[in-house]
């Protein structure tokens, strides 16, 4: 990589880091789990895809010319029974590896997501400490006008997180009762 591209050291470090955890997350996963996932992984490639319509279309094929033709090499007559349990065993395997993974998938999300609200309200709680030492130096400094700021006395508050996520989910209640009352409008006028 050129040296005018290269990135601060730091960076490199974090993603280092982000590595690491990450492949030590995987490592901790139960055999069980990451066969699941692997298999999953598999199953979910398009040559996957393909092979399975292949078989099911060559299955149907040569069950139509056996039907016609040589009724006594016939393995699974139309409707194709045999075809239908199979293609239903099949998605009812696939379906629960799906939710298996997903369900380990939506743990970690809810994890990394706590993980993030931490460290934002670190870094909020940070930032207001900041401008708090900020204004005392400004008013500390005698070459320097003394003035009331009243963003940069309120930005030296932390901001409780309760108090974000209340008026979030108030927001939100709104919006929703606002987009259900526009959804029931639109349907009394189509009536």
């Amino acid at each position: 990589m050129p040296d005018d591209h290269r990135l601060p050291d730091h960076v490199y470090d974090n993603i280092e880091t982000m590595t690491r955890l990450r492949l030590a997350e995987e490592r901790a996963l139960p055999g069980e789990q990451r066969k699941v996932e692997a298999l999953t992984s598999w199953v979910g490639r398009p040559q996957t895809l393909y092979a399975l319509a292949g078989i099911v279309l060559v299955w149907i094929a040569y069950n139509v010319w056996a039907h016609r033709w040589h009724p006594a090499a016939e393995l699974d007559a139309p409707p194709f029974f045999i075809l239908q349990g199979v293609v239903g065993v099949y998605a009812a395997l696939i379906t629960t590896m799906i939710l298996v993974t997903q369900n380990r998938q939506s743990r970690d999300a809810r994890r990394n997501a706590h993980l993030d609200l931490q460290v934002n309200i670190l870094a909020e709680q940070r930032t207001a400490k900041i401008v708090a030492l900020l204004e005392e130096l400004r008013r500390d400094l005698p070459n320097v006008r003394d003035r009331v700021d009243p963003l940069a006395e309120a930005l030296q508050e932390p901001i409780p997180a309760h108090a974000v996520s209340d008026a979030l989910d108030a927001t939100l209640g709104a919006q929703t009762a606002e987009g259900n009352e526009h959804a029931r409008s639109e349907l009394d006028e189509k009536h």
